[in-house]
């Protein structure tokens, strides 16, 4: 009985959250990645029991409405935080990323359930391992899908009152336990689903137009006939406002941005194909001389170089995964 308590309580969220990894043909979060996430996630459900308890208010206000205030900001806080340091770059990972956070809030709460209650009802754990655990994964994934959908931090605010607002009413039992349980079981899945086509669809063309950019702008490059392109005239009329040498640099940083992008985009379509990607010597010493090169040229000089980078929202975070790579 124990056995089938433990199965219930904790394989449902698991699977689920293992589905969401095999969707992603271009495996955009690596498993150390899901493994610390997860550990965060119980580290917050931790934090979140000693704070509610400290109130000390009725364990019903508790439950319908500060728990579920307390849970949702402590689950948005990481998100917030990924979002903030680009490394979430599509509806792809942050529904990941937020579905792993919530398993570990899930996965801790369950196991101090199955350590306070004794001899509780198999359908308590069906409720908790298919209802309250799902809806814990869910809900930090659409707060992290509806603040990256415009890449936009501050949208976790309006994502975290969301989250709130489902959990809260979840936590109502406006719907029966075993009703509100079948709900999510129904409509989660197809969700998840819909916006791993839609995500993918969107990765393609992102591909194909950003490797057609970066490939056009490398070849003027290195044809030698970049000063005659409009790119190559904008950089030379940037020599009245910079030194020749800081000029020489932001044409070495353009050639490096484009040869960065296109490594990644091709690590990403070898992901897409299930091919292996191995470690990159001469893309790491890229990453090198490209933070020296943006150091040399500043601040002033990034700028200056914006409107012909063809900078997209996901430029740092293709340096990033080429960085963890």
């Amino acid at each position: 009985m124990i056995a089938l308590d433990i199965l219930l309580a904790f394989l449902p969220v698991i699977l689920f959250l293992v589905g969401l990894l095999y969707l992603d043909s271009f495996k955009l979060v690596h498993l150390r990645t899901i493994m610390l996430l997860i550990t965060v996630g119980c580290c917050m459900a931790a934090l979140s029991f000693a704070i509610n308890r400290s109130f000390g208010l009725d364990p019903k206000i508790i439950r319908r409405f500060v728990g579920p205030a307390v849970e949702e900001i402590l689950k948005a806080i990481p998100i917030f935080f990924l979002l903030r340091v680009k490394r979430i770059g599509f509806l792809i990972d942050a529904a990941i990323c937020g579905f792993a956070i919530g398993t570990g809030f899930a996965l801790a709460e369950n196991v101090y359930y199955l350590s306070a209650l004794h001899n509780p009802q198999p359908a308590l754990w069906v409720v908790r391992g298919f209802g309250t655990a799902m809806m814990h994964g869910g809900t930090t994934a659409m707060l992290a899908m509806t603040a990256k959908v415009r890449d936009k931090t501050w949208l976790i605010l309006p994502a975290v009152f969301g989250a709130f607002a489902i959990h809260s009413l979840f936590n109502h039992f406006v719907l029966s336990p075993t009703v509100s349980t079948i709900v999510i079981v129904l409509v989660l899945p197809p969700l998840m689903a819909l916006v791993f086509g839609q995500g993918e669809r969107y990765m393609q063309n992102w591909l194909g137009s950003g490797f057609d950019l970066e490939s056009d702008l490398l070849e003027t490059i290195q044809s030698g006939n970049f000063e005659q392109s409009s790119a190559g005239q904008y950089l030379q009329n940037l020599r009245d406002h910079f030194d020749g040498t800081v000029v020489a640099d932001m044409l070495c940083y353009l050639r490096l941005r484009a040869e960065l992008s296109l490594r990644a985009k091709g690590v990403l379509m070898l992901r897409e194909s299930g091919l292996p990607v191995k470690h990159d010597e001469e893309t790491a010493a890229k990453l090198t001389e490209l933070r020296y090169v943006k150091d040399s040229i500043g601040k002033t000089g990034e700028l200056a170089l914006a409107p012909i980078l063809h900078h997209s929202r996901h430029d740092l975070w293709q340096l990033h995964m080429l960085e963890r790579d």
